[in-house]
């Protein structure tokens, strides 16, 4: 072989190392733009999710909470009128309470 043949040789095989990393760089840049969408579209899903799960908690806990509202209301009118039909009883009853926990 001639020295001709010989750099001519090894200039195809430069030529073509550089097209190969050119190439693996430019397909691993596109993985990388690729991954990056996907991260970008988890996120915007994830936020979404986690907004109407916020909501439906937010909806659930009104309905308990006005549930409760309403019970402790009966229960408060219950004890007014127990404590109007029975003043005395109510009176030493709220007492011997309070010496207990005292």
């Amino acid at each position: 072989m001639s020295t001709d043949t010989l750099d001519q040789t090894a200039d195809d095989i430069k030529s073509s190392t550089a097209a190969a990393a050119e190439k693996g760089q430019k397909a691993f840049n596109d993985a990388i733009a690729m991954a990056q969408d996907k991260i970008a579209e988890t996120a915007r899903v994830a936020q979404k999710a986690l907004r109407e799960g916020a909501d439906n908690l937010r909806t659930q806990s009104k309905v308990y909470r006005d549930n409760a509202s309403e019970q402790f209301d009966e229960a408060q009118r219950y004890i007014v009128d127990r404590v109007k039909e029975r003043p005395v009883t109510a009176a030493l009853t709220g007492l011997g309470v309070g010496l207990l926990l005292g």
